[in-house]
């Protein structure tokens, strides 16, 4: 693939749908120096390197992609956590849910190998938020972002300024809590061009909460919108730029979205200010994550030697 470039190596875990738009996404542009692929079916991973290999010639990049193995993620800067078990998902309500049972092993079992890593982890897994947590507290690692909330973020500026009749770059709003059913839209703060929104917002809302069904019933799931969530957040988290993102973190005794501001890579969290009902939603966000995650399969243990 040419001479070594200087840059970040990015590590992407899982070579499904998500995580090849992901990787996609990421030698396109041209984010990493590598990338690594890693996946339980290594002829999966060796196959999209290969692919991703193409792509980067094609389009002349210099990304240099290749097929990993878990113990090579430990060189990474940083990791995107896109792994998904199989099962069917037969979830009415709160479906983002549905895989918590299949996925939270998995998710558990590659945070145990990661311990002591010292970069940033974007994890992308459904449900983002419980993963995130169980990442978080499985590995020890101190930078470690569910990407939900980014994504709600995203689509709330995009359907506002619709209706603004606006481009996205002109509205500042944020969507808090869980990546799901209780997301949390800070209307009180949300402006367009620097003024408060003068818009339908319960329209906006309902909007906000139809478009994942919208996709998914076109094109099974989404694909692009996780991909442009974990491409801004990869940007700040490697300090390449500086900015706000609305990741999921802890946030008193459970993990969920709020906004965090980078500079230089390090984040500090920035909530604006709610009202006693954004409070409330946030709240019953909270309660409700609290009580999934006491439902999650119990994490990996150390083995005692014999």
């Amino acid at each position: 693939m040419g001479s070594p470039v200087n840059g970040p190596v990015v590590g992407v875990v899982g070579a499904g749908a998500v995580g090849q738009a992901v990787a996609t996404s990421l030698v396109a542009v041209e984010l990493p120096a590598r990338l690594l692929v890693v996946s339980r079916q290594v002829d999966q991973a060796q196959a999209l390197a290969a692919d991703l290999q193409d792509l980067a010639v094609a389009a002349g990049s210099h990304t240099r992609a290749e097929a990993a193995d878990v113990t090579d993620l430990h060189a990474c800067d940083a990791l995107v956590i896109a792994l998904r078990t199989d099962f069917k998902n037969t979830a009415a309500q709160d479906i983002r849910r549905g895989g918590a049972a299949a996925n939270a092993p998995a998710l558990g079992a590659l945070a145990r190998s990661l311990r002591g890593y010292g970069g940033s982890v974007l994890v992308v897994t459904n449900p983002v938020d419980l993963m995130a947590r169980r990442f978080g507290e499985v590995s020890g690692c101190a930078r470690v972002y569910g990407i939900g909330s980014a994504l709600d973020s995203a689509r709330y500026r995009l359907l506002l300024a619709r209706y603004a009749q606006v481009s996205p770059d002109r509205v500042r709003g944020h969507v808090i809590g869980e990546h799901g059913d209780r997301a949390v839209p800070c209307v009180s703060t949300t402006t367009v061009d620097g003024r408060p929104a003068d818009v339908p917002v319960r329209a906006v809302v309902a909007d906000l909460r139809a478009r994942p069904a919208l996709i998914r019933g076109g094109i099974g799931r989404t694909r692009s919108g996780p991909a442009g969530a974990v491409l801004s957040a990869l940007r700040k988290t490697l300090g390449l730029t500086d900015g706000v993102e609305e990741l999921s973190v802890p946030y008193g005794d459970v993990w969920l979205g709020i906004p965090m501001c980078f500079i230089g890579g390090m984040a500090a969290p920035c909530l604006p200010p709610l009202t006693c009902f954004e409070r409330l939603c946030l709240d019953s966000a909270a309660s409700s994550l609290r009580d999934a995650y006491t439902r999650l399969p119990a994490p990996p243990t150390e083995r005692t030697p014999a």
